[in-house]
């Protein structure tokens, strides 16, 4: 996959908080190229939608048209993406609340998808596979030096996924290529705002808690041997 690219424009922002745009750039996270026509059916939306939803994103700066090829008289036309977007701190700081739902609503939409899909098949099957739930009690300090910390994990997963793909390339065919597969790591740090202290099913047997705790406690429901 590409790497990250800083968006440091406000007007950005709010173009990428239609939940189409994020299904479009999610779409081609996964696949190399993709037209509007192959995106339309994976995405059971109208050509005519998703066309327009493309071009404006190409106009943006978020996709590369790669390809031109001819279809029954017309052209068809693939697209790529040049990077997975990355909103900066002062920019997100400057987004009006309204579009800042919008974007995260959108985001959670493609997210729980995604990952519902990967369960249902197998996805959290191997034994390092890891999924965890972690309610915690932050000072400013705290909650700063956690988000720097997540920062810098993003840029490990970066640098591990380019370590990959390199062995991967370097040996086609093969045991790199031959285990090689489609992996999704999610992240998030965020105030648990209109949440009761103890969580919504604090307590409640089948959810990997033992009894209630203290909100000042942390409190995790994980899976995998990295725990």
């Amino acid at each position: 996959m590409r790497p990250y690219s800083d968006i440091n424009d406000p007007r950005l922002i709010k173009a990428l908080a239609h939940p189409l745009r994020v299904r479009i750039l999610s779409v081609l996270e996964t696949r190399e190229l993709a037209s509007p026509n192959e995106l339309s059916d994976e995405l059971e939306v109208s050509l005519g939608v998703v066309s327009y939803h493309v071009r404006r994103l190409h106009a943006l700066g978020f996709l590369e048209l790669v390809r031109r090829t001819p279809r029954r008289g017309a052209i068809e036309h693939h697209y790529r993406a040049k990077a997975r977007p990355r909103v900066s701190d002062d920019v997100w700081a400057e987004t009006p609340g309204i579009v800042k739902r919008a974007m995260i609503g959108a985001t959670l939409q493609q997210i729980t998808g995604y990952t519902n899909a990967a369960a249902v098949g197998g996805g959290f099957d191997r034994t390092e596979a890891h999924l965890s739930r972690t309610v915690l009690m932050l000072d400013d300090e705290g909650w700063k030096q956690l988000a720097t910390e997540m920062v810098r994990w993003v840029e490990v997963v970066e640098r591990i996924e380019a370590e990959s793909q390199a062995r991967i390339e370097r040996s086609p065919g093969g045991e790199a290529e031959s285990t090689a597969k489609r992996s999704a790591a999610v992240m998030m740090l965020f105030e648990s705002a209109g949440v009761p202290d103890d969580g919504p099913d604090a307590g409640q047997p089948g959810n990997g808690h033992l009894g209630r705790r203290s909100s000042r406690r942390p409190r995790s429901l994980r899976t995998g041997s990295g725990d």
